[in-house]
């Protein structure tokens, strides 16, 4: 393996262990540690906090480690973000991984493979080894093109996460411009996603990171590779998670991985999935018809 791992940890030393012992077997020759520090009105973290980052002492191959623990709590978007910011300042691309996502041994290869391929084709912008389909597959190809960027075990490149911003600048221009009707043209998609940017937007430090970058990956009209199996498995739904929803415990919490067949089938052609798209905007981008009622009642109120 010759590619970069960034390792994304914060408080939880079991989660973190099972993926450390994923890339140790991958033996990455650079990885990088993004930790956050503890909350100070939760003290029971401090430790938490310590043990988790004393798994990265254990690092027995061949590998250059480089830590960016930070010693307060920035949060989730703060940290992860900076992190990144940090990782891409030294190399050109990387392997991501949070401490809860477990990859199948084929993901690494998947990833780098693809790395190459697509490394000067600014028409994607990451690949991921999460796949949200269970099971539906529109071709026999190894991965499809989607308008989303799955970050449950995902790589990219610099020239890609330069665009991102924490702070979606252009997100008030693209609202009033409608641009999000030219990007989704499905009318609930944009109802959801405009709800998300909206509260992005309003306090981008206390929101997840994802966000803000698919809102960056948007308005570039990049596309992210997508694997056709699953190659990544979540398993922090636990009392210990954060940023997890109910529709996401219940349906995606550790669902089994499916080592990937090589040599990689590529599709000859780069066109969204328009099919697949819709499904995961069906199933894991949702909001309740009530949900969408307040949203359509609060935008008339404003006028």
């Amino acid at each position: 393996m010759k590619t970069p791992v960034a390792f994304i940890i914060f408080k939880r030393p079991d989660t973190t262990e099972q993926v450390f012992q994923a890339i140790r077997q991958a033996k990455p020759p650079k990885l990088f540690v993004i930790a956050d520090g503890p909350r100070t009105d939760r003290p029971e973290e401090v430790q938490k906090c310590e043990l988790t980052r004393a798994t990265i002492e254990r690092v027995d191959w061949d590998c250059e480690v480089l830590n960016n623990y930070s010693d307060i709590n920035l949060g989730c978007a703060k940290r992860v973000s900076s992190g990144l910011d940090w990782v891409f300042d030294q190399v050109e691309e990387a392997i991501i991984l949070e401490d809860d996502c477990v990859p199948n041994p084929t993901f690494f290869p998947f990833c780098e493979e693809l790395l190459d391929k697509y490394r000067y084709d600014n028409r994607v912008a990451s690949i991921s080894g999460q796949n949200v389909q269970f099971g539906r597959k529109r071709t026999n190809y190894s991965y499809y093109f989607s308008r989303y960027n799955h970050c449950w075990g995902w790589a990219t490149w610099r020239r890609a996460w330069q665009h991102f911003d924490i702070q979606m600048k252009l997100w008030t221009e693209i609202q009033e411009g409608g641009f999000l009707n030219d990007i989704l043209t499905d009318r609930q998609a944009v109802d959801y996603w405009t709800s998300m940017f909206e509260s992005v937007f309003a306090n981008p430090a206390s929101t997840i990171w994802s966000y803000q970058w698919t809102f960056a990956c948007w308005v570039q009209s990049s596309l992210g590779i997508i694997s056709n199996v699953n190659l990544i498995s979540n398993i922090g739904f636990g009392l210990d998670s954060t940023n997890v929803t109910a529709n996401q415990k219940q349906r995606y919490g550790s669902l089994p991985t499916e080592a990937i067949d090589f040599p990689i089938k590529h599709p000859p052609f780069i066109i969204r999935d328009f099919q697949a798209d819709s499904f995961t905007q069906e199933t894991l981008f949702r909001q309740s018809k009530l949900q969408l009622l307040k949203q359509r009642l609060n935008k008339l109120l404003k006028y």
